[in-house]
């Protein structure tokens, strides 16, 4: 229904006023750049991987983050970090940010090329992990099959949701889309199926074949659970599994920040398009035609802190605005619903306003999940989002320059 980048910011700019449309564009700057975080240093992670794979071993001081809450361990649990900062910074998270930056100034069309073909190896990668993990399952890890109650499984959903921004950020290139009404619908729906069947299978294989605390705080789960396998049994079929897999993560992951960190520009520049940012963010490349400033600060923005922090306390802050955001357009669906019932759109979400009061309910339940650090992190976030609203963006926004020239006519008192 209205097919220009920006997603949940533009919804909402559209249905609920500038105001929420804001606080919405200015906690998807958060999610994307966290979440791109989060992706980054797991990157790297399997990135390390491969290098001892491939018997190249390198100095863990730059190739780890220089904040580790958990302190870092070998695998035979022996302490390389104590918790806490030291020494050091992640090299590839940076350095993989910063590239695709590169690719994405380049323009649309080659990212895309690029991002199929990668999309299509790591769907081979999870399937192959599937397939052979399954034979290496011990029944006994699923037992107890919640160890932390329904408070860790609500916890548990909260800390992964930033994983379903992916289907946010396909809104956020509806403008550059041939037909959006249908293909925008069929991507999101669609890459929701296929995904959540093939995260339940990945989930189900990953807690069977290790011990569940084996996991906590890895940003390379999978790989190191093979890892931990195939030195236990000898088996050459982990062997290799292990490389299959860590090539599919490695360039999962690279599609994965390649979409988000296209995401994240295009809705900085529909913020500035409107003029709640500075003009420099809407501002193409002359030969390129993209927006070659936004993309160049959102890269630098998540390129620096990937270095730094670990994947943990990175995701944790994503969360918290991907559900904010989502609960929000839900909101939106429902005040459509009812102010303009009769508007034509090429889908319309089933089951009435049952669907969007859910979604708003589940997202608060998820939300009240997180930790409280979280939470005071993102209120600390929103006040100053607020106070640049106020003293910055609202006097440049297009509604105040247009109330402000009808008051200087005199037909606005």
């Amino acid at each position: 229904m209205i097919p220009i980048a920006g997603s949940a910011y533009t919804y909402t700019y559209a249905i609920l006023g500038e105001l929420t449309a804001w606080i919405i564009g200015w906690n998807l700057i958060l999610e994307y750049a966290f979440s791109n975080m989060s992706v980054s240093v797991g990157f790297a992670a399997h990135f390390v991987d491969l290098l001892q794979w491939l018997g190249i071993p390198l100095g863990p001081e730059w190739l780890s983050p220089a904040y580790l809450p958990q302190g870092l361990q070998d695998l035979a649990g022996h302490t390389i970090y104590q918790p806490g900062w030291h020494f050091g910074f992640n090299i590839p998270a940076f350095l993989i940010v910063i590239l695709l930056t590169f690719v994405l100034i380049r323009g649309i069309r080659e990212s895309a090329r690029t991002n199929n073909i990668m999309v299509l190896v790591k769907l081979a990668a999870i399937l192959v992990f599937i397939f052979v993990g399954i034979h290496f399952i011990h029944p006994v890890y699923y037992h107890p099959f919640s160890p932390n109650g329904w408070s860790g499984v609500l916890a548990g959903g909260s800390i992964i949701f930033f994983t379903y921004i992916g289907f946010d950020s396909i809104s956020t290139t509806s403008e550059e889309c041939r037909n959006p009404r249908r293909d925008v619908p069929i991507g999101i729906i669609a890459t929701l199926i296929i995904c959540t069947i093939l995260y339940i299978g990945v989930a189900i294989v990953l807690t069977g074949i290790v011990p569940w605390r084996a996991v906590i705080g890895d940003a390379a789960p999978l790989v190191n659970a093979l890892h931990r396998l195939s030195v236990e049994t000898g088996s050459p079929v982990l062997h290799w599994t292990r490389l299959v897999v860590l090539i599919g993560a490695i360039l999962g992951m690279i599609s994965s920040i390649l979409v988000f960190q296209l995401g994240q520009a295009r809705i900085w520049f529909a913020m500035s398009r409107d003029r709640l940012l500075p003009d420099a963010f809407s501002k193409v490349h002359p030969r390129f035609r993209t927006p070659a400033f936004a993309t160049w600060v959102a890269g630098i923005l998540v390129a620096i802190p990937s270095g730094l922090f670990d994947v943990g306390t990175l995701a944790e802050l994503s969360n918290i605005g991907t559900l904010f955001a989502f609960a929000m357009v839900s909101v939106g669906v429902l005040v459509l619903r009812h102010k303009q019932p009769e508007r034509s759109c090429g889908f319309r979400v089933p089951g009435g306003p049952i669907f969007p009061s859910l979604s708003v309910v589940f997202c608060v339940l998820l939300m009240a999940g997180l930790p409280v650090m979280t939470w005071i992190r993102f209120f600390a976030w929103l006040v100053i989002g607020l106070f640049v609203y106020y003293f910055y963006s609202r006097k440049r926004s297009e509604f105040y320059t247009a109330n402000d020239a009808k008051t200087t006519d005199g037909t606005l008192n």
